[in-house]
């Protein structure tokens, strides 16, 4: 199994992923991105996987990376991933990529009648490897330069065995006759688009605490919900980073009209008095 793998940081190394990932009749594909803590998911890696190397390409980066598309939309190339859906539509937001000849490993185990759809549980069955990858990596600041050594061998797994599965499960695919449905599954997962958050006009009715509360303090609730809403979408941050969901349940319960009285209350740290108070001081005084 090759796993040599290559940052691409110059222009001499993006002309040689490049031509490898173009001139290649298949290739592994994975993103690594970060949806805890923006609004809208921050793309922040993509890895391609050739017969020849993984090649680790940074969006966050001054590189053109929109030669990708040429080879994601190219029919003789095929593209395989897993578990594509959140790859693609993010791919497709930031890039315009479009896809042809895709196989997807999970729903093509899911075709295959697998119930544990993990990566490393599909590697294990079918190859026999245990995939040692450490879950937090997953969740952790992939949006931050240097990456750590850690990071950068997890980003590497996520696409190291891939085309050793496809062989495995295509061939499955084959014998037992569903070339057809998995051709079905595989062109819808293709076109797949992202969609930004909306408001749940009801989602304040679903936080902890919403029950216990009176009339007015629901209301409350309600304006500050959708108060957190618009300013996660405009500073493209996770609703937690503005305020928890604690946090809203807690101011709901007092009617303030004043800096000082909201200061008193003690829910907010002085960073979060200085942004939001006097936004919080009129949300709060209307009920």
């Amino acid at each position: 199994m090759n796993n040599t793998w290559v940052w691409v940081d110059n222009p001499l190394k993006l002309s040689r992923a490049g031509n490898d990932i173009s001139s290649t009749s298949v290739i592994g594909i994975d993103t690594e991105y970060d949806s805890l803590r923006y609004f809208r998911e921050k793309l922040c890696l993509i890895q391609i996987k050739t017969e020849k190397k993984t090649y680790l390409l940074d969006p966050l980066d001054r590189f053109d990376l929109s030669f990708l598309g040429d080879s994601f939309a190219e029919p003789s190339i095929l593209k395989i991933m897993h578990a594509a859906d959140n790859d693609i539509r993010l791919l497709r937001r930031d890039y315009g990529f479009e896809f042809r000849n895709l196989f997807d490993t999970q729903r093509a185990a899911s075709i295959l009648g697998d119930h544990n759809l993990s990566l490393s549980k599909l590697v294990e069955k079918y190859l026999g490897i245990e995939l040692k990858k450490k879950k937090k990596t997953q969740r952790s600041l992939w949006n931050t330069r240097p990456l750590t050594e850690e990071q950068l061998n997890y980003a590497v797994l996520d696409t190291a065995y891939l085309l050793s599965l496809y062989k495995k499960l295509e061939s499955e695919i084959q014998q037992k006759g569903l070339d057809a449905e998995a051709t079905r599954v595989f062109d819808a997962a293709a076109i797949v688009r992202w969609h930004e958050k909306t408001l749940d006009p009801r989602g304040h009715t679903k936080i902890k605490g919403y029950q216990d509360l009176t009339g007015c303090e629901r209301q409350r609730l309600k304006n500050l919900f959708r108060w957190r809403f618009r300013k996660a979408k405009e500073s493209n941050r996770a609703f937690f980073m503005i305020l928890s969901d604690q946090a809203i349940v807690n101011l709901s319960k007092t009617k303030t009209d004043s800096i000082s009285s909201l200061n008193e209350i003690g829910v907010l740290s002085p960073e979060k008095m200085s942004a939001f108070g006097l936004e919080l001081v009129e949300i709060l005084g209307q009920n």
